[in-house]
């Protein structure tokens, strides 16, 4: 198994923003907490709250919305001060960085002087860091963040994993199933028989043992392709904008997924280079586990031209900062791609609605929208895994790959056929009566006060149910008091025609969806 050095910076969105570690800070997504700095855990802040609970326990927090460009665009002086000291930098995501370990700790005296060299340079760049090495990436992520970097020693992965709970493994779903099985660590998962954990738990779970057991979470790639599958544009003049280099990018990238395609073929770690007229070369590579599209690709691009222009002086700045204007710096005279990790396709889903064919004239519009709006401007629903309607919905942007962890079930208590039709963002307030125009519960027990007289959704005039079936009760987390939520779910018809899933929790209805 080949050894890894990885550079992991803590809280890295948090630091793209610029909150330093000693701040309580966050950076939020919708409303949740996707990073916090170290002083705002102390005062009970965690990833996943909501705003107004994260500043319940701590006011002064300081709170700031992610911004994604600008962590791919900083971690480039990262990735830039791991290259002076050893070539082939793999940016696995902005924050965390990869470098192959054989070769270098030779060169520079073993892997521990090796390991150590790496972190100063990180740290004079500017940026806290920790560093470890150990078989394969996931080990080496984990020696990465104990105590601010370790080398775990050939062999001892399996061992060095053992007292870690499932919470590394970032599956939530699962390391629940583990617990209540009485499965506590990594240890505890990886003694579990290869063959049992494939069939109790699916393609997932056997990559989870895999990864607990300080194996690779995949093959390792087949043979490399007899053909050229590289890509490569010039720009005659050079390119003085850097968004003409971005749009080239993007179509190298769709060329090379073409000829990846015809080979059964897809690529986990792409190597992007980009020349410049004063000679310089800029290389750079990116992991994702699926397949890139082309908008990912010309993002990736974007942030190593955005981290090269940081470093060189500018044509000139305006009200709003530097000029995009590169002409000071001599221009990109190519740009090229070659997929450096090769694994085989197992196929994936192009269409945008349903099972229609996805012409180029959408594809070519699809790009378009995502390059003037963002990658996740456009997006089509991936049936996935749940209870209730809104919850076995996954929208994929346009392009990229479905989730690889979509759980199969079974679910108790989940929603009957047929599916609605309408599934709203946001359940509709309602309310639902009797006859007598009593509120209408469930108890315990599931027993319902009265028969559903009438129903009054968001406001609009109430209308007379005709029909109705239920209750259908779900309980969830009923272990963890904290999380536990209780349900019933009903199924109405009105005198207008209409046909409603309805929900009560906590003695509060609401519509989940609504039927043809």
């Amino acid at each position: 198994m080949s050894r890894v050095l990885v550079v992991w910076c803590p809280d890295w969105p948090v630091t793209a923003v610029g909150v330093d570690a000693a701040t309580p800070g966050a950076v939020v997504v919708d409303g949740q907490v996707a990073a916090c700095t170290a002083a705002a855990r102390a005062q009970g802040v965690r990833r996943g709250q909501r705003i107004r609970d994260a500043q319940r326990r701590c006011p002064d927090l300081v709170v700031k919305e992610r911004d994604t460009d600008e962590e791919g665009r900083l971690f480039e002086a990262v990735a830039n001060a791991v290259a002076e000291l050893t070539p082939k930098v793999e940016v696995v995501r902005p924050g965390l960085c990869a470098v192959p370990a054989r070769g270098p700790a030779r060169f520079y005296g073993g892997e521990e002087a090796l390991r150590v060299l790496v972190q100063d340079a990180v740290v004079e760049a500017g940026f806290d860091c920790g560093t470890g090495i150990a078989d394969g990436l996931f080990v080496a992520e984990l020696a990465a963040r104990r105590g601010g970097g370790v080398v775990v020693e050939p062999g001892g992965a399996a061992a060095f994993l053992a007292p870690y709970p499932l919470s590394v493994l970032d599956r939530p779903e699962l390391a629940d199933l583990l617990r209540r099985l009485g499965i506590r660590t990594l240890g505890d998962f990886a003694a579990l028989p290869s063959g049992h954990v494939a069939g109790r738990f699916g393609p997932d779970g056997a990559l989870a043992h895999r990864l607990a057991r300080g194996e690779e979470p995949r093959p390792v790639a087949p043979a490399p392709a007899t053909a050229d599958l590289s890509v490569r544009s010039e720009f005659d003049p050079p390119a003085e904008q850097a968004e003409q280099v971005v749009f080239a990018g993007k179509r190298l990238a769709a060329d090379l997924h073409e000829g990846l395609a015809a080979g059964g073929m897809t690529c986990v770690r792409l190597a992007v280079e980009i020349g410049f007229a004063d000679g310089h070369v800029l290389r750079r590579l990116w992991r994702h586990d699926g397949r890139l599209s082309a908008t990912a690709v010309a993002e990736r691009v974007r942030w190593q031209l955005s981290a090269w222009q940081g470093e060189r002086p500018t044509a000139g700045t305006d009200e709003d900062g530097p000029q995009q204007d590169t002409a000071v710096w001599g221009g990109v005279v190519w740009l090229g791609m070659a997929p450096d990790q090769l694994v085989p396709d197992h196929g994936r889903q192009e269409s945008l609605w349903g099972r229609a064919a996805v012409t180029e004239r959408i594809a070519r519009a699809a790009d378009r929208i995502q390059g003037l709006l963002g990658h996740r401007a456009i997006t089509r629903p991936v049936l996935t895994g749940g209870r209730g309607p809104g919850e076995r919905v996954t929208k994929v942007p346009f392009g990229d790959l479905p989730p690889a962890d979509r759980p199969d079930g079974p679910w108790p208590g989940r929603v009957p056929v047929p599916a609605p039709a309408v599934v709203p963002r946001r359940p509709w307030p309602a309310e639902v009566v009797d006859a007598e125009g009593a509120p209408v519960t469930v108890s315990a027990r599931c027993a319902v006060s009265a028969p559903p007289a009438r129903l009054e959704v968001d406001g609009r005039p109430p209308a007379a149910i005709t029909a109705w079936t239920g209750p259908w009760p779900v309980i969830e987390r009923w272990w963890d008091p904290r999380q536990a939520r209780r349900r019933a779910r009903f199924q109405v018809v009105t005198d207008e025609g209409a046909a409603f899933l309805l929900a009560v929790e906590g003695r509060r209805w609401h519509v989940e969806a609504a039927y043809d």
